[in-house]
Parts: C-alpha cells; structure tokens; sequence
C-alpha cells in the first residue's frame, strides 16, 4: 500500500472511530456530511450512506 493510501485510510478510520465516540448529535451529522462529501469519495470507494446506515445501526443496538 503506497503512503498516500495509508493516509486517506487513516483518514476515515479516525472519522468512524470519532463518530463512535460523539456523544452529541450535532457532532455525528458533522461527521456524516463528510461521509457523503467529495472529499470522502476521493479517499475511498466505501459507499458514505452505508458507512452511516451501519454504524446507525451499530449506535442503535448497544
């Protein structure tokens, strides 16, 4: 994996585990806003409003 890649995965993975961590709402909808921004599917080719859907899900089952 070249750096650059690394670094856009790091990217993400830090959103997710900040979206996992967020306490309050407002935070969350930051977050999601740049999971289905242009910058995120430049990064990825994960699917933002799947990444959302599960991890609402994840939030909503503990």
């Amino acid at each position: 994996m070249d750096p650059y890649e690394e670094l856009a995965n790091a990217i993400v993975l830090r959103a997710v585990k900040d979206y996992r961590a967020a306490k309050h709402p407002s935070v969350r909808a930051s977050i999601e806003r740049f999971f289905l921004s242009g910058w995120f599917r430049e990064l990825t080719r994960v699917d933002g409003e799947k990444l959302i859907a599960d991890l609402r899900r994840e939030r909503d089952t503990k």
